[in-house]
């Protein structure tokens, strides 16, 4: 991957953010820290960022007029949400800074790219087949066989847009569930555990990786991420490898998370890829010398990557609809941190904010 110049974004600058949720809120309050002023861009109203951001534009991704005033109003745009269209991102990038790239995000919106991407370079992942309707859904059963996971190949996250299949599964009635007309079939993976990395890359190549951390879920979302994991040096090496090689190969500026199963016999897979924060690093904000949300800031504006060292061992606790009702609780727990995300409304499924402890 081309390097390109590094261009430092002093603090003074106001950094755009797409998408207004609770990862743009806390970057954006990192970003105060360091002396920055954030635009948020996004469509939804009464959002974490309103609450915290200098200023937000209310708008669709594709309402062009809007974007022309937002890339006016900010000097270098990165985002919180990797499913921004790539004509969003290329349309900005023609008149401002924004990372990541189009290039960067084709990839990570599609599990099937982003797994073949990682097979190109070498990277195991779960046995997969392309599915496009019954038929090859069908072949893709016979061929994996079952148990296997059928994913969206696009836009599913936290569980949504998946089905587990089983020997006496429905096919069609699964297949329609989906509501697309790309997926991909995983084959089952024995794992032992569930690991994540999360690396920074300024636009120079400089790059640091956050320590590899342990991600135990419930109902298809992260449930509690354990700092650090409990792997081998040698697994913990060949993770952070393979999160490196990964965000170098696709020439990421800003932060590249990877979510990696790791089997009985020390092999590392990948699963997932997302080029921005990560719910497994929000423990960042507590327990390491530079927060997840601070190095982003420091990666898109080319300032000096922050140190990734790990002050105490610690958890995240996600605190998913009514578990933030225990805020009170929380607040009179000794050594606990709780970050709540301003939202009005708790739904079950919706992250209303986490605790981070030491352990």
């Amino acid at each position: 991957m081309t390097l390109s110049p590094l261009t430092v974004v002093p603090p003074g600058s106001t950094i755009g953010m797409l998408g207004n949720g609770q990862l743009g809120r806390m970057t954006a309050l990192a970003a105060a820290n360091l002396g920055y002023r954030t635009h948020a861009y996004g469509p939804d109203r009464d959002s974490p960022c309103a609450q915290v951001v200098s200023v937000e534009t209310l708008a669709a991704f594709d309402d062009w007029a809007a974007l022309e005033a937002f890339a006016k109003a900010v000097d270098v745009v990165t985002l919180e949400w990797e499913n921004i269209p790539t004509a969003t991102i290329d349309f900005l990038a023609a008149r401002v800074p924004t990372f990541p790239g189009a290039h960067v995000l084709a990839v990570a919106q599609d599990r099937l790219e982003e797994k073949t991407f990682a097979n190109n370079l070498g990277i195991g992942t779960a046995p997969f087949r392309a599915v496009t309707g019954v038929d090859s859904l069908r072949a893709a059963v016979a061929d994996l066989g079952t148990p296997s996971i059928l994913k969206s190949a696009r836009m599913g996250y936290d569980g949504k847009g998946q089905v587990r299949l089983g020997p006496d599964s429905d096919l069609a009635a699964a297949w329609q569930s989906l509501r697309t007309d790309s997926a991909v079939l995983e084959g089952f993976v024995t794992f032992a555990c569930e690991v994540s990395v999360i690396v920074a890359r300024r636009a120079d190549g400089v790059m640091a990786a956050f320590p590899v951390v342990e991600n135990r879920h419930a109902k298809g979302i992260l449930d509690e991420t354990l700092v650090p994991a409990a792997v081998t040096p040698a697994v913990a090496g060949e993770a952070a490898r393979i999160a490196r090689t990964l965000t170098e190969a696709l020439g990421v500026v800003g932060l590249l998370a990877v979510e990696m199963f790791v089997t009985p016999d020390g092999r590392v897979l990948v699963n997932e890829v997302a080029p921005r924060p990560h719910n497994s690093g929000h423990w960042t904000m507590d327990f390491c010398a530079t927060s997840q949300f601070e190095q982003l800031v420091r990666a898109v504006c080319g300032l000096p990557l922050g140190a990734t060292d790990i002050m105490a061992p610690c958890m995240m606790k996600n605190l998913i609809g009514d578990d933030a009702d225990q805020w009170h609780d929380l607040l009179a727990e000794p050594g606990a941190r709780l970050h709540l995300y301003g939202k009005a409304e708790a739904r079950p499924g919706r992250k209303m904010g986490h605790v981070n402890r030491p352990r």
